[in-house]
Formats: structure tokens, sequence, C-alpha cells
């Protein structure tokens, strides 16, 4: 019935013959659109005025987009009689971000920036305009914070006024929401990390953060390295969220959707991990009716401000295929970065600018018939400050404007109505390990996942870390930089670095049970008896202090979970593990820094045949000395030489983050990464290693000949092993000077401990850095 009422609508439009109402002033409102939604019970709609962002980056609003200041609002619309109502006009010098509605709609809350010179804070105002209050304020250190780092030049990424010298403020609380429990979620800067992937560290990560209803007991409820935007309410209570990753993947690919419990714990992954295009996933909603469906914006990465096609996911196809998704609005898609994609005259063509089709943001749904949206029609640019109007849309992407403001963009529709509040979900803690900042996991069947891979073959788990890139860490000075590296850490390989916090033993079952550092981006890698990695998680969870949580195995790619009973497999009945040592290790926890891991065993088995002698090079051709290079070392950048954008290297496979940016995403089978894929593995484990390759298994068998004298200690062994399992990583933290220019001063490449890697905290005074 939506469908026909909306296609009519349209008919009518086309031949002149709506009835739209105009304004004295600028707006002008579709009585027949507000039809649609009166029937639906939606009597009065919240919306947001602000002129169009400029961002560079759909994560980057509040840095480099905040162009258009004044006449904007939080306003309402009574879809009756068609009159807007300012809920906030003592604010509309500034500019508006995002809103959220209480369950009993008698409270909006949002974030509103005053003017350049400050960053975003979270206010609060009653349906009716009543009761304006300021929630979040920066913190007493805000003025020292902007003094130190919002302290760059600009820059044009987009062909317009975007440069990032307008951002001037260190702390930004955005997309604010209510939480059943009364609490709020957000998103916020207060975490202090750097964009891993943007080398002059211009760009500023956002986590999600809680906190009660009038800004206290605040709390970070995430540890991600890069952005994590707009969360909402599910129908079970649960948060679910946009969150930015990559864990050996290309770095623009996935901003996919995340769920969690509100207390943090019990992440999962709703959609798009594997889905290369579109890139990122943005202000998604359950629909009402479908718990199993999601609506959300599907984005590229950049140049832009979070804005694309409407895509509706099922939960119950394959989360991590294309084929989960359907495009609400086939006209238009996301198939390459950067920019958009329109249909036009049945061909796709490519367009940076929006200007050949419509563009969308802000769905709405109220059922799976039933959207509103805010959209862009054809024409203008996608930053056209004034382009941006509110519709009605039908499940097959059929449009009737409902709004249109002509000097300024109308923003996420809402409707203004109580709706059910979802369940508290209560927090279940083990206060315990909670004290000690610790989590425990429990693995049912660590094979579920890795059918080609013989029963008895895993013998323990190597428990890693992915360390964001904290302020403290930042550079100021000049020639550390490489592949979009602010503090250079791999070849292409890492834009942030790995530690290793040691392994625990599986069981012959396939379980385990053991103990995780909490609040840390934890990923775990599958072991054979000889410490060579069989599977990689490429991906990290966020465990909470005291959380305890229980997951099948190595469940990639997606598919239906078996069910096993915890308390029958043999781990569970063993208190948990805590990670410990490698052999030759001396503790579990280390930095993973390959002039101390790997160098020294070169050096005393390699470089009698692999050096220049003379100036002659060795026969091989291969070079394993340890003498730096610009960034890294001989040894390094011989071993890892190859073309980047491969995954297949000469001497052992490595994802490239940055190379290609939107690939590297796709789940890969037992054994295609890491050791038992490497060529120098192969060679050094004397026939441990069988590489699936025919060739490369024909060469390793040359090369162990050639080496027949060669013998490495198991520890040795290990301590390759493991650097190749790390994707090949050089630096084992962010400290330090990296360029060889700076092979005079004291702070020049240090080789810093475990504890200094993982925290944040400079390792040396400013004035010595």
């Amino acid at each position: 019935m939506t469908r026909t009422i909306i296609a009519t609508l349209l008919l009518c439009i086309c031949i002149g013959q709506t009835a739209v109402c105009e304004d004295a002033n600028t707006e002008k409102f579709n009585p027949e659109a507000a039809k649609i939604l009166l029937d639906a019970g939606v009597e009065k709609i919240v919306f947001v005025k602000r002129g169009t962002y400029t961002s560079s980056h759909y994560y980057t609003d509040f840095i480099d987009g905040c162009k258009h200041y004044g006449g904007g609002g939080v306003f309402t619309l009574d879809l009756k009689t068609g009159k807007t109502e300012n809920l906030t006009p003592s604010m509309e010098k500034g500019i508006f971000g995002r809103f959220d509605i209480s369950f009993d709609a008698k409270k909006i809350i949002f974030d509103w920036k005053a003017n350049p010179e400050t960053g975003f804070n979270i206010y609060e105002v009653n349906s009716d305009g009543t009761g304006l209050r300021q929630i979040t304020r920066p913190p007493e250190n805000e003025e020292e914070l902007k003094k130190k780092y919002i302290t760059h030049a600009g820059r044009n990424w987009c062909g317009h006024a975007c440069a990032y010298d307008s951002h001037k403020s260190a702390t930004e609380d955005m997309h604010p929401c209510y939480l059943p429990s009364g609490d709020i979620v957000f998103i916020s800067t207060r975490c202090r990390y750097g964009i891993l992937c943007d080398g002059p560290d211009r760009l500023f990560t956002t986590v999600l953060y809680k906190m009660d209803k009038d800004g206290g007991n605040m709390e970070k409820m995430t540890n991600s390295a890069v952005s994590e935007a707009s969360p909402s309410v599910m129908q079970d209570g649960r948060i679910l969220y946009t969150r930015w990753e990559y864990v050996d993947k290309g770095a623009v690919s996935v901003k996919c959707l995340w769920a969690m419990r509100p207390d943090g714990t019990a992440t999962i992954e709703i959609a798009g991990q594997e889905i290369a295009f579109p890139d990122s996933f943005l202000h998604a909603r359950q629909i009402p009716g479908a718990p199993n469906k999601v609506v959300f914006v599907g984005a590229p990465h950049c140049p832009q401000s979070g804005i694309g096609p409407i895509i509706v996911v099922d939960g119950n196809e394959n989360i991590r295929d294309r084929e989960s998704m359907t495009y609400i609005t086939p006209d238009c898609d996301v198939q390459a970065e950067g920019g958009f994609h329109f249909k036009v005259d049945g061909q796709w063509r490519g367009d940076r600018s929006g200007k050949m089709g419509r563009l969308f943001m802000d769905p709405y749904p109220l059922s799976e018939e039933l959207f509103m949206v805010s959209m862009k029609p054809a024409g203008p640019e996608w930053f056209n400050k004034t382009a941006w109007k509110l519709c009605v849309m039908n499940e097959k992407g059929e449009t009737v404007e409902l709004l249109d403001d002509s000097s300024i963009s109308c923003w996420q529709p809402y409707p203004l109505r109580p709706r059910t509040k979802p369940p508290v979900l209560p927090s279940v803690f083990d206060k315990e390990l909670a004290e000690k900042n610790l989590a425990r996991v429990a693995v049912t069947d660590i094979y579920q996942g890795m059918p080609n891979v013989e029963r008895g073959t895993i013998k323990y788990i190597r428990i890693n870390e992915q360390i964001p890139r904290h302020w403290n860490t930042r550079r100021f000075w000049g020639g550390d930089s490489a592949f979009q590296q602010h503090s250079v850490i791999s070849r292409g390989g890492h834009h942030a670095p790995k530690a290793q916090w040691g392994i625990v033993p599986v069981e012959e079952d396939g379980s385990a049970h053991f103990l995780v550092p909490a609040d840390r981006n934890i990923f775990l890698q599958a072991l054979d008896a000889d410490y060579m990695e069989v599977q990689r998680q490429r991906t990290y969870i966020n465990y909470r202090p005291g959380e305890s949580r229980t997951c099948i195995g190595c469940h990639e790619p997606y598919g239906p979970a078996p069910q096993t009973n915890i308390v029958n497999v043999i781990a569970m009945k063993r208190a948990p593990s805590e990670p410990g040592p490698q052999p030759g290790e001396e503790t579990g926890r280390r930095t993973l820094h390959y002039p101390v891991d790997v160098q020294p065993v070169l050096d005393k088995h390699c470089i009698e045949c692999h050096a220049v002698k003379d100036g002659k090079q060795p026969k091989s051709g291969l070079v394993l000395t340890g003498e730096d290079t610009g960034l890294f070392s001989k040894s390094y950048e011989q071993l890892t030489q190859g073309s980047l954008g491969r995954v297949k290297k000469k001497y052992f496979s490595y994802v490239g983050e940055n190379y290609p940016k939107t690939g590297n995403v796709k789940s890969v089978g037992p054994k295609t990464l890491g050791s038992h894929s490497s060529l120098l593995v192969a060679m050094l484990s004397k026939g441990k290693v069988k590489l699936a390759d025919e060739n490369d298994a024909k060469r390793a068998e040359e090369l162990i000949k050639e080496h027949k004298d060669l013998k490495l200690t198991p520890a040795e062994l290990i301590k390759i092993t493991t650097w190749v399992d790390s994707n090949g990583q050089y630096y084992g933290s962010y400290w330090g000077r990296k360029g060889i220019q700076h092979k005079e001063h004291p702070n020049y490449r240090p080789n810093v401990t475990f504890e200094q890697a993982i925290n944040y905290d400079p390792i040396l005074p400013e004035d010595k850095r």
C-alpha cells in the first residue's frame, strides 16, 4: 500500500498537481507526503537544520567539515499543520550534529559546536523547547591539549574549503544516544588516539563512551584504534554502532556494524567485516518488526560526510557477503574509492562530486516498507549547503519530498512519539578478575571453521594486541613517516604495532580456557606444536574487566555455529591458563621487534654467506646483514621485498594494510598466511612446513639441500616464525626516532620494554625525545 501511495505521489509531482504548501519563509512542506506518515501513526517529527558538512572523510565532520555556521537548530515538524518550531533558537549561530529522542519522547539530546574555537559538546532540551542544559564540557586541561596537539597547518582534500586548520579543539563529544537505563552512550575524542593511517597525524579517533544523565561517571567503553560512530539501541537493549578496524586488512574498507551490551561486553559483528564496498556502514538502525534486519547508509571513505545509498542487511544471511544486502536505492552505489557510482542510462558511472544522482543519509525505518530519509537529488554537488531535504521513501527507493528549506539543508528525520523501552540488560562480572583488569575466554572447539586442519594439530593459542596510537606518541620531527604510518612500524604491513601477551595451551578436544588483558584490542593465533601459526584472527575483541566470554573456534567464514556443551570440554574442567612464554622467551609479554628478535639469529647463522664482502654481493643476491637503511635494515628490506600490493611475497606472505587500501578483507584458509606459507620458514624448519604451491615447495627442497649444515635451535626458529606470523613487523612500538638522519640522536630506534610499548606514558622527557 505504501509503495502504491508513493508512486502515485511521484506521478502527481511530475505533472505539477501535488499539493505543496509554501511558507512565507524558505520552507516548502508537502502535506501529501505527511499523510503517509500520519497514516503510519506519526504526527510530529524532529530533525536538524545544518549547512552541509564539507568533510574530507566519513569520520571527519568535526575536524574539517564545519564550514557553515548559523541558521541551524533542532526543529520539530507538525505533520498535520506543516508548522516547524525551532527548539534551540538561542544556539542558532553554531552547528548542530546528531541527536536522539528519549523513549518517552519528552527529551532530545544532541551535540552542538558553538564556533570554530570550540568542540562539540552534548546538550539536552525538552521536546517542547524548554529546559535546555549542557551535559558535557571539555576537561580542565583542554587548553593545554590544544596548545600541544592542535598545531597542524591546513590541507585541502576535497577541491573545496575543508582545511584541517579550521579544527581548533581537542575534545569532541558527539552522536549521543539514550540507553534504557537512563545513561547516555556517545562517541568522543577523549581517548586521545590518532587515526592509524594518517601519516601527518591530523585526524582523531572517536570511540564509544558512556555517562549518566548528568554527564557524570564517564566511562570509555572500547579501546578501538580507529573510529567508531553513530550508536543506536536495538530492540533487545544492545547498542548497535559502526566500528572501523584493520588488523591485517586493507585500511579503508571495513567500517562495519557491531553490537555490544550497554556495559561494553559481548561485542559481536552484525554485518560487513569482509565486505570491501561500500566501505563504510553508517547510521544503522534496526527495522521494527524485523529484528534480524538493519538499515544503514553505505558510504565511501572519502571525500564525503557519511552519505550514499540506503541498504538493508539481513542477519539471517551471510553477513560477510554482499548477498545479504538489499539496496533500497539501487540507482546509487559505492564501487570504488573514493566517491560514488550512479546508474545513468543503465550504466554505472563514477562521480566524486555526487552531481550525477541521488544521495541519502539518516534512514529511519518505520517498517520494512516505509522509511524517512534525508536526500540530495541529482544535480547539486554532495557538499552543497542547501541541497539536502527530508523525504518519505518506500522499500523500492521511491521518494516523496516532505520538507525542503531553500536556505539550509535538513537532516535526520525521526518521529517524535513514545517508543517501547528495550530491557535494561544486567551486568555480570567476575569481581576478582575485574580488579586485576582481566577477562576470561573459553574456546569450545578451535577446529570449528578449520575443516581441513587435522585434529590434534593445534597445540597453543598466541595472544596478541594491536596498540592504538596515543597522542603522547606523536612525533614533532620529520623523517619517520612512510606508507601512511605516522611513526613507521613496517614496510606496508602495519599501521599499528602488535605486542605479544603470551601463549596458552589447547586441549586434545580443541578446547582452551585462558585469561586475557581487559580493555585492549586482543586477537588470537592458532599455533601448531612448533609454535607456528595455522590460522589468524584478523579482527580484535575488546574484553571488559571481569568479562567471561565463550567462542566456538576459528569460525571463518561466517556460518551457523555448532552447539557444544561447554561443561563437557576438557579445558573447562581446570582453572583458566595465564598466558606464558614460548621456548626461548623469559616471559610471554614482549614486544615484536625485528632488530632484537630476528637479526641476532641472522647474524649467528646467515651473514657468513649473505653479506657484501670486499664490495661484492653474495652469490645468492640476498643480503642479511643488519646495517641500518633509511627506515629499517638491510636484511628486513631484503626479506620483505616484492610488490606491496600483493599478499604473496618472495620469502613469506604478508597482508598489506595500505596496498591496496580497499582489499585484503576476505577471510583466508588455514596456512594461507604466516609460517606455513613461508619459503623462508620451510627452508629453516627443514621440512616441517609443506608449502601448498608446487613451485615454492620445489624451491624449498632445493634451499634445504643448499643449507644442509644450517641448524637453528628451536628457540631461534621460534623467533623467526613469530616474526613471520606477526605479518612482518619491524618496530615494536611507536616510540623513538626512526629515520636514519637521526642516528646520532640518543632517542634513535630504542629497544623499549613491553610495558613502555603498550602504554602511553612518554619514555623520555619531552625535551629528550
